[in-house]
C-alpha cells in the first residue's frame, strides 16, 4: 500500500522475502528503493500521474518492468495497480508478481522456435546440397526432441512436488482459512499444469515430435470421455451440458480426436455463461461431422480470422487478467492440419458457437478396442493395511514430497534414488507390495529397468506404477501389464493415491 507521496505505508511479509528486506526496513520509505537506480527518477514522474489519474490497471502496459532486491540483483516482475480508499485518503495497492520463471520458460521456447526456423530457412537455401541439409535437419530434430523432452521432464519436476505437498498439506489442514488457502493453492498449480501443457503441446506438434496413429474407433467411446470430464464442470457453472449418442466408426486417430474436442468443450463450456453446451453427430456420405454447439457469448464476424492465434481470447484485453491462456484452438487448428481434418466454424454474438470436425467413416462395423488409459475407478476403502512401498525416484525434492504424502495415508514406504539403490533394498529380503518409480533416472537408467529387474530378482510380478513427465512418443510404445500402471507429472495427489489402491487391490 502506497500514498500519494509514494510512501509505502502496508507490506504484506511476501514482499519483504521477495526483494530481501526485513519488513520494518521498507516501511515509510518510498517505493523508489524496490526499483533499478535507472528507472527511479522516471518512475517518481509516471507515480504522480498517476495518482492524477486513478485507476484498476496493469503497471508499465507494454513494458518491461524490473524490481531491485537489497543485495542489489534484478528480476522481472508484473506489476497490478488499484486504488484503496483509507480514512479519506487514497491509497494504492499494487500486486507485484515475480516472473523470472515464466520469463525463462517462453525464452526457451522462442529460442527452439527460432532455431526451428533457422533450420527450414537454411533447407531451403541449400537444395544442392539435399544429403548435407538433411543431415543437418536430422541433427535439429535430435536436438528439438531431447530439448522437449528434457523441457517436459525438468519443469514437470517441481509441479509434481507442489502437488504432492499440496495433498500432503490437505490431510493436515483442519481450520477453514488453511482450507481456502491450499485449494486455491491447488488451482494454481493446476493452472501452472495446463499452461505447461499446453506450451510443451504447441512445440511438440511445430517440431513434429507427434506422429498420427490412425485406427478405427467409435465417436460413442470420446463422447464419454468428455461427459465424464466436464459434466460437473458445465454444472457447477449453471450450464447444461446435452450429449447424444453417436455410434458411428470412424478412421482416425482417436487420442488426437479426443485432444481437438476436449480443447472444442472446454472453451465452450468457458463462454457459456447460461443455457447449455451440446455434443452431437451428423452423417453425410462417407463422413461423420462431430458438433460442439453452444449458447455462449459469440464470436464476432471480424474475429474469427484471429480465434486460432496463440494467446488470443474473444473479447478479453491481453493486458487484463485471463481465465486461461488462449492456446487450446491454436492447438486444436494444428491437430486439425496433422490428422489432414476439416474443421468448420459458425458463430453469432450473443447467440453462440458451432464448430464441426468432419471425420471419414471406417468400412469395417467392429472396431478394435483402443486402450483409454488406465482407469480412474474410485475405491472407497480406508483400508491400507500394511502395505509395503519401494520409491524411487532420482529427484529428491519429489522423492521426500511423495514419501510425506504417502506417509499420511497410513503406507510404510522405502524411498531410494537409484537402480543398485532399489536392488539392495530387495537383496536384503525387505518385503515390497508395490514399487513406484520415475521413468527417467540418473545416470542413464530408467522405470522399465527397476520394473523389470526387480520383478526377475523377487521371482513375481511386481505390482508397479511407472510415472513420467516425458510425454513423446517413445512413452506409448512402453509394455503394458495388468500389474503396471503408467501416469504423466504431474499427477493430483487424490488421483495418485486412487491409482495405488486400485493397483494393490489387482
Amino acid at each position: 500500500m502506497i500514498d500519494a507521496s509514494g510512501a509505502i505505508r502496508f507490506t504484506n511479509r511476501q514482499v519483504a522475502v521477495l526483494f530481501g528486506y526485513e519488513h520494518d526496513e521498507i516501511i515509510d520509505q518510498h517505493v523508489e528503493m524496490l526499483i533499478p537506480e535507472r528507472f527511479r527518477s522516471r518512475h517518481v514522474g509516471h507515480r504522480d500521474g498517476y495518482v492524477n489519474n486513478v485507476t484498476v490497471r496493469p503497471m508499465g502496459r507494454g513494458l518491461k518492468l524490473y524490481g531491485r532486491r537489497r543485495d542489489g540483483t534484478e528480476f522481472p516482475v508484473e506489476i497490478s495497480l488499484s486504488p484503496v480508499e483509507d480514512m479519506g485518503r487514497t491509497l494504492i495497492a499494487a500486486a507485484i508478481r515475480d516472473v523470472t520463471a515464466r520469463k525463462r520458460v517462453e525464452a526457451e521456447l522462442i529460442l527452439a522456435r527460432e532455431a526451428a526456423e533457422e533450420a527450414r530457412v537454411l533447407a531451403d537455401q541449400a537444395r544442392e546440397h539435399a544429403d548435407e541439409l538433411r543431415d543437418i535437419a536430422d541433427r535439429a530434430n535430435q536436438g528439438k526432441s531431447r530439448f522437449l523432452a528434457t523441457a517436459s521432464h525438468d519443469l514437470r519436476q517441481p509441479l509434481q512436488t507442489l502437488e504432492m505437498l499440496n495433498g500432503a498439506l490437505r490431510r493436515r489442514a483442519s481450520d477453514r482459512h488453511t482450507m481456502e488457502a491450499l485449494a486455491q493453492q491447488g488451482l494454481a498449480i493446476g493452472a501452472m499444469a495446463r499452461l505447461l501443457n499446453a506450451l510443451l503441446d504447441i512445440s511438440k506438434l511445430e517440431s513434429g515430435a507427434i506422429k498420427p496413429e490412425p485406427a478405427d474407433f467409435t465417436v460413442s467411446e470420446i463422447f464419454e470421455e468428455m461427459r465424464a470430464e466436464f459434466e460437473s464442470i458445465a454444472t457447477d457453472k449453471g450450464v447444461k451440458l446435452e450429449i447424444e449418442a453417436c455410434d458411428d466408426i470412424v478412421h482416425s486417430d482417436p487420442s488426437l480426436v479426443e485432444q481437438i474436442l476436449r480443447n472444442l468443450v472446454a472453451n465452450a463450456v468457458k463462454y457459456t455463461r447460461h443455457g447449455w453446451v451440446r455434443l452431437c453427430c451428423q452423417h453425410e456420405s462417407g463422413l461423420v461431422s462431430i458438433q460442439v454447439l453452444d449458447t455462449g457469448v459469440g464470436i464476432p464476424a471480424d474475429e474469427l480470422q484471429y480465434i486460432y492465434d496463440e494467446f488470443y481470447q474473444v473479447g478479453v484485453s491481453p493486458s487484463i487478467s485471463r481465465d486461461g491462456y488462449g492456446l487450446g484452438l491454436s492447438i486444436v487448428q494444428r491437430l486439425v492440419k496433422l490428422l489432414t481434418l476439416k474443421l468448420d466454424v459458425q458463430s453469432e454474438v450473443g447467440k453462440g458457437s458451432s464448430f464441426a470436425l468432419i471425420l471419414p467413416t471406417s468400412g469395417s462395423q467392429n472396431p478394435k478396442a483402443q486402450p483409454r488409459g488406465d482407469g480412474s475407478a474410485v475405491h472407497t476403502s480406508d483400508q491400507n493395511g500394511d502395505a509395503r512401498i519401494l520409491l524411487v525416484e532420482d529427484n529428491e525434492a519429489v522423492r521426500r514430497s511423495t514419501t510425506l504424502l504417502l506417509e499420511l495415508e497410513g503406507y510404510h514406504v522405502t524411498p531410494v534414488g537409484s537402480l543398485s539403490e532399489a536392488l539392495q533394498h530387495a537383496q536384503h529380503g525387505h518385503r515390497i507390495d508395490l514399487l513406484i518409480t520415475d521413468y527417467l533416472l540418473n545416470p542413464g537408467e530408467t522405470g522399465t529397468q527397476v520394473i523389470a529387474m526387480l520383478r526377475e530378482q523377487l521371482g513375481i510380478s511386481l505390482r508397479a506404477v511407472l510415472t513420467t513427465g516425458d510425454t513423446s512418443a517413445a512413452v506409448k510404445q512402453l509394455p503394458r501389464d495388468p500389474y503396471l500402471r503408467i501416469t504423466s507429472k504431474p499427477i493430483k495427489a487424490e488421483e495418485f493415491l486412487t491409482l495405488l489402491r486400485e493397483l494393490l487391490d489387482t
